[in-house]
Formats: C-alpha cells, sequence, structure tokens
C-alpha cells in the first residue's frame, strides 16, 4: 500500500510538471506581439517621458449633446445615435448643421499648454463615422459641411506651435459605412467587410501621409468579432503605419492575434507598443505593479461617464482638479501616461468647468511639472500620503503628498540598504528621522494643505546604516 501512495505521489507530481510546462510551452502565431519588453527608440522615450496628454473627443454628437427630440439620454454623448435610436440617415444629416463658429484652434493649443500637457489626442472618427478631415474615401467628411476647413490641419498646426505632439484617435466601428460588420456569419458578410477593411486601410493611410507630424495612432472600436477574425490586418496595418510614419506609436487596442485574442497574444505579450485598457480607471498602486513592465496609459473622463459634449454635467459625479491631479501622479508613480479627456461643445468652445479644470491643474504643473515630466515608478513601497516618482536615470526621489497625516509625520520605507541625506521643498528642509533599518520619518508642520505637496529626497550618505538590527521571527 505504501509504494502505491509514493507511486501515485509520483505520478501526480510529474503530471504537474508537464501541465506547467505545456503552459509555458509558446505558441506560434503569425500575428501576434512583433517584439517584447519596452520599446527604447527615441519616438517612444519621448511618448513616455511626456507623460501627461489632453484628449478630445469632438464630432457630430456634440451637437445634440446627449439630447433628441427634447428627451436627454444620460448615458454618453457619442452614443447618442444608438441610445436614441436615431435613424442613419436622419443622424447623417447633423453634418449639414456642422458650424463651430467658436473653434480657435490656436486658443485650444494655449488652454492644453497652460495645462501642461505635452500630447493631444484628437477623434479623427468616431463610431458614427463623420471625419474631421478631407478624405477622399467618403463624403461623410468636413468639406461637406458649412465650416468646411480641415479642422485636423488647424489643430496640428496650432498644437505644433506650442511644443505640442499630435496623435491621432481612429475608430475602426463606423455606423456610416454599409460594409461595417459586428460579427462575419455568412460568405457576404465576409466580401462586404473585406471592402470596408480596404477602406480603411486606405483612411489609416492617408492620415499617415497627409500629417507628417503625427506622432501616435490611438484606436478604438475593435471589440467586435469581426475584427477578431481578422486579426491580419490589425497586423498589417501596425506594419504599414510604422513603414509610412517611422518612429510612429500604435497602442494596444488595434490588435488581434491569430485566435481573436486582443491586447496581449495568446503568448501573454504585449501587442502594439503600450497598452491601452485602462478607460476610466487606474491600476492598484499597490497590487497592480506588474504595469511597470511595459508601458500603458489611462485615459479618463471629467465626468463620470462622458467623453463628447453632454448638455447636463450634473447627471453624474464631476471630477475635481485635485481628484484628476492624484490621478495623474499616480499614474506617473507607476510608469503610466495620463490622457485627460474634453469634450467641446458643437460651437467648438469649451465650458467654463472644462477651463477651470485646465488652468487650476495648469497652476499646480507649471511649479511642480519636474516630478511629472521624465519620471517613472521609483521602486519604493507605496504609502498612505501618497505616491513617489523617480527622475529617469537619476537618483531624486519625489514625494507627492496628498494626504497629510495629523501627526504631521510621513512615513518612508527606503529600499533595502538605501540610505536618506536629506528631504527638502524648494528652499525649505525638513527633519529627516531614521526609526528603524531602512525606515524614516519626515516631519512636516501641522498646518491645513489645499494643495499637493513635494518634497524631494536626496540619497547617498548620511543615514546610520547597520544601528538597527531586525527582529528574528
Amino acid at each position: 500500500m505504501k509504494s502505491i501512495k509514493i507511486w501515485s505521489l509520483c505520478l501526480t507530481m510529474l503530471a504537474a510538471s508537464y501541465a506547467q510546462a505545456q503552459q509555458k510551452e509558446q505558441i506560434a502565431l503569425k500575428y501576434g506581439a512583433q517584439y517584447s519588453g519596452k520599446r527604447t527608440d527615441e519616438a517612444m522615450n519621448k511618448w513616455r517621458s511626456n507623460r501627461f496628454g489632453q484628449f478630445i473627443h469632438w464630432g457630430l454628437y456634440a451637437i445634440p449633446g446627449g439630447v433628441w427630440n427634447g428627451k436627454t439620454y444620460n448615458y454618453a454623448a457619442e452614443f447618442l445615435k444608438s441610445s436614441a435610436h436615431i435613424p442613419t440617415s436622419t443622424w447623417d444629416s447633423l453634418m449639414y448643421q456642422f458650424n463651430p463658429k467658436k473653434f480657435n484652434a490656436r486658443e485650444w493649443a494655449k488652454l492644453a499648454k497652460k495645462m501642461g500637457v505635452k500630447y493631444m489626442t484628437i477623434t479623427t472618427k468616431h463610431h458614427e463615422g463623420f471625419c474631421l478631415w478631407p478624405s477622399k474615401y467618403t463624403d461623410f467628411n468636413i468639406s461637406r459641411t458649412p465650416y468646411g476647413k480641415d479642422i485636423l490641419k488647424e489643430l496640428v498646426e496650432a498644437y505644433n506651435a506650442e511644443g505640442i505632439d499630435v496623435n491621432f484617435y481612429y475608430s475602426v466601428l463606423d455606423w456610416h459605412h454599409p460594409d461595417w460588420r459586428y460579427d462575419i456569419k455568412t460568405p457576404e458578410d465576409s466580401i462586404a467587410f473585406r471592402r470596408f477593411l480596404d477602406f480603411a486601410g486606405n483612411q489609416l493611410q492617408e492620415l499617415a501621409t497627409n500629417y507628417p507630424t503625427v506622432k501616435a495612432f490611438w484606436f478604438d472600436g475593435t471589440w467586435d468579432n469581426s475584427i477578431k477574425k481578422n486579426g491580419w490586418w490589425t497586423y498589417e496595418m501596425e506594419k504599414m503605419l510604422k513603414s509610412v510614419r517611422p518612429g510612429v506609436i500604435v497602442n494596444s487596442r488595434l490588435r488581434a492575434d491569430d485566435y481573436g485574442k486582443r491586447h496581449f497574444d495568446s503568448n501573454g505579450q504585449l501587442m502594439g507598443d503600450y497598452e491601452s485598457g485602462y478607460e476610466r480607471r487606474l491600476p492598484n498602486p499597490v497590487k497592480d505593479l506588474q504595469v511597470t513592465k511595459w508601458d500603458w496609459e489611462a485615459c479618463m473622463t471629467i465626468p463620470e461617464n462622458q467623453w463628447g459634449y453632454h448638455k447636463d454635467w450634473s447627471i453624474s459625479h464631476i471630477k475635481t482638479p485635485l481628484e484628476l491631479l492624484e490621478m495623474l501622479v499616480q499614474t506617473t508613480s507607476m510608469g503610466g501616461n495620463f490622457l485627460l479627456n474634453f469634450g467641446p461643445a458643437g460651437d467648438g468652445s469649451f465650458r467654463p468647468e472644462e477651463q477651470k479644470i485646465a488652468n487650476t491643474i495648469g497652476d499646480w504643473m507649471q511649479q511642480n511639472g519636474q516630478v511629472i515630466y521624465g519620471c517613472d515608478y521609483a521602486g519604493w513601497e507605496k504609502q498612505d500620503w501618497g505616491y513617489f516618482t523617480k527622475r529617469t536615470a537619476s537618483n531624486q526621489i519625489n514625494m507627492v503628498v496628498f494626504n497629510v497625516p495629523v501627526s504631521g509625520i510621513l512615513k518612508i520605507k527606503a529600499p533595502a540598504g538605501t540610505q536618506l541625506k536629506k528631504a527638502y521643498a524648494g528652499t525649505k528642509q525638513f527633519k529627516l528621522e531614521e526609526v528603524a533599518k531602512d525606515q524614516y520619518f519626515i516631519h512636516l508642520p501641522v498646518q491645513v494643505y489645499t494643495t499637493p505637496q513635494v518634497i524631494v529626497i536626496e540619497t547617498g550618505g548620511g543615514g546610520k546604516g547597520g544601528q538597527y538590527q531586525e527582529a528574528k521571527t
């Protein structure tokens, strides 16, 4: 009986080893990830160091602003066509009302510059199919509107003049195009959808060719089975864009592999140049540190569930400038980029609340942008008072304090063997007390703080080293 038990245990262990080996075995893929790890070329390093971007959702949906026939629809305004079951022909006629008389690309760019963003991503075409540039592949574009001028060209020139990179959002999903399919169920579907993919490919090549300073493509509307069954096309589009515009950056939302896996292929490798699955949410700052292994970006709305302009902002929580600042800092502390969305009205204006948010964030960034730009994950243990960021290729550690304890004591647990030299904010130096092995207190004056406080820590010397002995347990 004993020998039977031993034999059974051996079989179990062999089965477990075989299962583990099977899990590690790589699946042969034609359309999976093109590389592993982070891109380290100049263009990607620039994108990464930017850290803070502006997202703009603008299209025909800004005209009704979430209201149709006197009824307000609480869902996202850019989905109004679907929410209110508006016929395509009726919706498309909004094109003849699009005449944003208050639109001024230079004013938009100056507001973005004041806010402190380093790049902007604009919806060239959302799900409705309307194009903000004069595309030669469809009549459903800006040239057929009363406005008539190329909005993308105006925006690219204005933002570039302010030193801000411009990226293009492009929705593959297209409610306007007759050959769009949500799934491929018949030979007729396959033929029609192939025509659609040719159309979309032509538009993408047009965008990459006609706007030579575009830095990245941000894809959306790629979650349906029709795209999952055509992973070859997503692979070819990424290759094409990088061929036409060397150095261009492509987000993970475009890609599907041979088996329809999105963002990450069937071997768990990131497809595209950065992960863009964080929408209106951030990773957990303690549990989700695996995101530091690859580049990633979080996109965030100001109202809880609105991207495009909605006439009634009271239907959901409106994030405050301090909430958004904390999200920006948290994102930087985990090695990600933060893309904050704005939804201009149909007349081309930003609502006063958006302008106030941009200016308030900008005031803080003007004083403290050095803890965001060019900064990354520090590798220090997260504390309740806020976040650490680390300037790339330096020993400078930044503490961004959002929650000052009533004691005024900020606790720090440094990586093993790290000795802290001093802590300061500008010309003001704070008392730095070593209280245990690799553990320190910074003493702040007890007072009311109304903005996030930045404290710089210098490492290298000054600590008492082996004074403290670890407990034996």
